[in-house]
């Protein structure tokens, strides 16, 4: 989708772009303080920039969105680590098998207990892809529930989510990071709404600028800090409310005591009601249908 110029008086930056490569060969011409500021790639680069490229991260997905007519969304988050169930039964059978060669030593058998731990996840994996496509389904044949799932873009969870909203041919949206291993956005992001970020602090405002529930399934360090991030904003009241639904009780009363915290006294009581466990997308898929009243109107 194109962005249509309303004021044609000037030539665009474009048209300028185009025009500026139009230069006689010359000492001056040639070195690098000539070219357009904007067409200077290392002096975008510079440290002093930071300011400029954190503008420009958040306006192009902003603007993109926005032209996509994308304005509320469905954030799911969850481990990268969690694959669908054959994939994981497939590399708990691996791990079981190479133990069972000889001897088994603490790295191999601790190597079996994490194989057998993600095979009992990976149910999760068709939880989020079913509850991505029971969104998208509704975002798709409503006038009034029009939100598209949003993920980080990556494998497992994210994944999952992504492939959800694909299966029903509903558009979905991944904001990718970049990462100092190697890692690409999965296969069933709109291409169009594929987005990659370099701030974490960037990618996580456009997790919530048109978030209306944020789902979470199990995950590392990286759900931990999207889950918390959103909680404390809630808490202090820098966003509104929203659902905050939770994916396996079990994983996350053995993650994190909330209880603590209360008894403690680091949060209160009511803190602990900003968010709900679930278990199932039908389960999650009542809790927002139900909120915003997706069953009552066309």
């Amino acid at each position: 989708m194109k962005h249509k110029r309303k004021n044609k008086t000037f030539p665009s930056a474009s048209e300028d772009a185009r025009a500026a490569e139009l230069f006689v060969a010359t000492p001056q011409t040639l070195c690098p303080s000539y070219r357009l500021a904007y067409r200077d790639h290392d002096f975008l680069l510079r440290d002093e920039l930071r300011p400029v490229r954190l503008q420009l991260e958040l306006l192009k997905p902003e603007l993109i969105l926005k032209e996509y007519e994308i304005e509320n969304t469905v954030v799911i988050f969850g481990s990268t680590r969690i694959p669908e169930p054959r994939v994981a039964h497939k590399q708990l059978s691996e791990a079981e098998a190479d133990a069972s060669k000889g001897p088994t030593d603490e790295s191999l058998a601790r190597k079996v207990r994490v194989a057998r731990s993600i095979a009992a996840k990976s149910k999760y994996y068709e939880e989020a892809r079913k509850l991505a496509s029971l969104v998208s389904k509704a975002g798709k044949n409503s006038n009034h529930f029009n939100f598209v799932v949003i993920t980080g873009g990556g494998p497992g969870i994210m994944e999952a989510a992504n492939r959800g909203a694909h299966d029903v041919g509903a558009k979905n949206i991944g904001l990718n990071i970049v990462l100092p291993f190697e890692q690409k956005p999965n296969d069933y992001i709109t291409p169009e709404l594929c987005f990659q970020f370099h701030y974490f602090a960037i990618r996580k405002m456009h997790f919530l600028m048109r978030a209306k529930a944020l789902i979470v399934f199990p995950g590392g360090y990286g759900t931990l800090d999207e889950l918390f991030e959103t909680l404390a904003l809630m808490q202090t009241r820098k966003i509104k409310p929203l659902p905050v639904l939770i994916f396996g009780r079990e994983f996350w009363k053995r993650i994190i005591n909330f209880d603590a915290l209360v008894e403690e006294g680091t949060i209160s009581p009511e803190d602990i009601e900003l968010f709900k466990y679930v278990e199932t997308a039908e389960e999650a898929w009542e809790i927002i249908s139900r909120i915003y009243d997706v069953s009552q109107r066309p």
